[in-house]
């Protein structure tokens, strides 16, 4: 089993998933990372802005910033290695890295309706919880 290592840019809080706007990407995110750890995968969420000794104390991620710099976050290490760069994995690539057996469902993760969401057919908002595609 991998050691998957998630660092995010300076989040309001440890999920990002807080206050009046948030972003849905972080909603999935964090579903997808419950799910995994569920199933026992190993994987750390380090927060720029309330762990930021931990990106200092890591090569890779020290070497990242130096010349991506933050906006190019989130960055994924496995196993210390760099695996992805500046967007969040999706619900099957974070269980391949930590080995975890993906559900038998996986693919149905949005189980939404038109009528249970917040959201237009369009996309539009329909109560401003919506982003813009």
């Amino acid at each position: 089993m991998s050691k998957v290592e998630v660092f995010e840019p300076a989040l309001c809080c440890a999920t990002g998933v807080c206050g009046e706007d948030v972003d849905q990407q972080l909603v999935m995110f964090s579903a997808d990372l419950d799910f995994v750890c569920s199933r026992g995968g190993d994987v750390s969420r380090y927060n720029l802005a309330s762990e930021p000794q931990t990106f200092a104390e890591n090569d890779t991620v020290r070497a990242f910033l130096h010349v991506a710099g933050s906006g190019g976050l989130p960055l994924i290490l496995v196993d210390g290695v760099t695996a992805m760069t500046g967007r969040y994995p999706d619900r099957a690539q974070l269980a391949a890295w930590a080995g975890v057996e993906p559900a038998a469902d996986m693919n149905l993760l949005d189980t939404t309706t038109a009528e249970d969401s917040c959201c237009s057919s369009d996309g539009s908002s329909t109560t401003g919880c919506c982003q813009n595609p």
